[in-house]
């Protein structure tokens, strides 16, 4: 097992609480019975928040609850499913809203449900109670082994990339999907294939190959070789993790939406893996400039929307007119860009503006990603067509709230007309630049596939 974190909780019902970065978790607990789990936005128990209890009412049901509230959104029953005499392995899953928990080793669940007002889950807290305690091993990611036969093991890909390490002399190959099966559409990944002289991508596994390229002995059949597979507004990247050098990557002209991964090996090679989902053991994120993310709400009843500050349709700013927004594409940065953070990797973020659902929405350029992302509807949205800011201020003024500065430099406007402005955050070791909704109190940032919503933050200004 690689990076497991081991934990015991009390007979007291408060959770324990750490982050996570992918849509799902694998433990082991070992209890007699009330093996509890909280899914929430911040690292303490409120609203909103889903609970999992496995293993209640005397070890008898196992149910699923949100907000505290009754009746249960799901409830099932299952006897002696937990044990005070050994570990039991099971899986938690969000996936756009549907909250599954299943047990080791089975890919079907023994309860789910679908939230119709699902929120951005960035912590998990543990616990047990009335009258049990807990030892609990938190895997940090999945150590496993494929077999020489040519058939994909599925899990559930949440952020936009796949972190893995390979052992084996050859043929390592990772699927992208949009469901837990071998189904078009399809990218697959070919590393070291070939006798470990080259490797392709593939799409709907059709000939010639999208990309091939020489990598003569980039398999080690007795040592870890570390990659990175990205997939970004169609930009599909493989990088060694350790050089962070490109192997390969795509363009699709017609990218489709990836909710999977599949990883197997063939051709007379064996293979062992270990896919990262989850903080190594003991690494906390660096805090961010509010104390924790804000729920992401509505318009207040009765709210009045404004008239657009200006034509959406000319790319001049409004206020002081220093700057303008400039029409670029798929990871482009005109001359005289404006820098308005970082990524967690140290790469320059520029402030940029895009349409969606109605809204022209600030948000951050990556330009490694091929494309600019903006907050919405509590999700992260890649856009390949954006509008930078040059040649404009880079005046940022602490700020909370409610509270915008007279002089705040317009940036957009919601798709109700309300004003929106240009703010950033400290999150997770990044300095990441989105909208600031004055209605709604908060500055909202695009992370990790989400929209988070902080009520401090820095605003820009003329």
């Amino acid at each position: 097992m690689a990076n497991v974190m081991e934990v015991q909780t009390e007979d007291n019902l408060q959770y324990q609480f750490f982050p996570i970065s992918s849509g799902s978790i694998q433990f082991k607990v070992r209890a007699p019975k009330d093996a509890h789990l909280a899914l929430t936005m911040a690292p303490q128990p409120g609203n909103p928040m889903i609970e999992v209890f496995i293993g209640g009412w005397e070890n008898t049901k196992s149910v699923i609850r949100k907000n505290g509230e009754k009746p249960e959104k799901a409830e099932i029953e299952t006897p002696q499913i937990l044990s005070s005499g050994e570990f039991r392995g099971f899986w938690v899953r969000w996936d756009s809203g549907i909250i599954s928990a299943g047990r080791e080793g089975e890919a079907i669940p023994f309860i789910s449900w679908a939230d119709p007002e699902p929120f951005p889950i960035a912590f998990v807290g543990v616990c047990t109670g009335w009258g049990a305690t807990g030892t609990w091993k938190i895997e940090d990611g999945e150590e496993f082994n494929t077999p020489d036969k040519l058939e994909y093991k599925f899990g559930p890909a949440a952020s936009g990339y796949l972190e893995f390490d390979y052992r084996g002399p050859h043929n390592c190959h990772v699927c992208l999907t949009n469901a837990p099966g071998e189904v078009e559409p399809m990218y697959e990944f070919i590393i070291g294939g070939w006798e470990n002289t080259q490797s392709v991508i593939r799409h709907n596994r059709q000939r010639p190959d999208k990309v091939t390229v020489s990598t003569k002995g980039i398999m080690n059949p007795n040592e870890y070789k570390k990659f990175l597979i990205d997939w970004r507004c169609g930009r599909l990247m493989l990088r060694d993790r350790d050089t962070r050098e490109m192997i390969m990557e795509w363009v699709d002209p017609n990218p489709f939406p990836i909710s999977h991964f599949g990883v197997r090996t063939g051709y007379g090679a064996r293979g062992q893996w270990r896919i990262k989902h989850f903080y190594k053991t003991g690494q906390q994120p660096l805090p961010p400039s509010a104390p924790a993310p804000a729920a992401l709400f509505a318009n207040p009843a009765g709210y009045p929307t404004s008239t657009p500050m200006y034509p959406t349709s000319t790319p001049v700013m409004g206020g002081g007119g220093r700057g303008v927004w400039v029409d670029a594409t798929g990871g482009q940065v005109p001359p005289g860009a404006v820098v308005g953070g970082q990524d967690t990797s140290g790469e320059p973020l520029y402030v940029v503006r895009a349409r969606h659902e109605g809204a022209l929405l600030p948000g951050k350029l990556v330009p490694s990603h091929g494309c600019a992302y903006v907050p919405w509807g509590g999700q992260e949205h890649g856009k390949p067509e954006y509008q930078v800011l040059v040649g404009g201020p880079n005046n940022w003024v602490p700020t909370s709230g409610s509270n915008i500065p007279p002089n705040a430099l317009p940036g957009g406007e919601s798709e109700d007309g309300e004003p929106l402005m240009v703010g950033r955050v400290r999150h997770e070791g990044s300095l990441t630049t989105g909208k600031v909704q004055q209605s709604h109190g908060v500055c909202y940032i695009s992370f990790g596939g989400q929209e988070l919503g902080f009520p401090e933050y820095e605003i820009l200004v003329e």
